[in-house]
């Protein structure tokens, strides 16, 4: 089940809010099709409660078990920040925005960890030059 494809990632040059970056994470994951347009302020509750940095800078920001129901179906966004966003005090170059349907995000989220865990996967990942580079250097969340 394919839940990115290049379209769901973007590369930026410069940097933007907190805020900002999780809106343009939701945007994406609406367009595809995966949530709600409610899915931003489901993001915004999270965050409100625990923070979705996630150290190695990298944040996912993703809705809370009570907006389940803004999930049509399960998808991916990623955003490169190459000016850093500032996630409340913590640097973030990385925004992956998740939906899961059902507990399908515990396996997405596993799979990034694992691509994150590594520094120089990261100095891959942020090397990258184009979304088709880093579609392919992420594709093992498709499996």
């Amino acid at each position: 089940m394919a839940v990115l494809s290049v379209d769901q990632i973007r590369i930026h040059p410069g940097s933007v809010s907190r805020d900002e970056a999780m809106k343009e994470a939701a945007d994406i994951l609406e367009a595809a099709g995966a949530v709600t347009g409610n899915y931003y302020d489901a993001m915004q509750a999270r965050e409100a409660t625990v923070s979705t940095y996630m150290g190695n800078e990298l944040a996912i920001p993703h809705g809370t078990n009570e907006t389940k129901q803004e999930i049509l179906d399960s998808g991916l966004s990623v955003v490169r920040y190459d000016g850093g966003v500032d996630w409340d005090g913590n640097p973030v170059t990385f925004v992956i925005g998740i939906a899961g349907k059902g507990d399908e995000h515990l396996e997405i989220l596993s799979q990034i960890a694992i691509l994150f865990s590594e520094e120089d996967q990261v100095e891959a990942l942020k090397a990258a030059q184009t979304p088709e580079e880093l579609y392919e250097l992420l594709s093992s969340v498709n499996s």
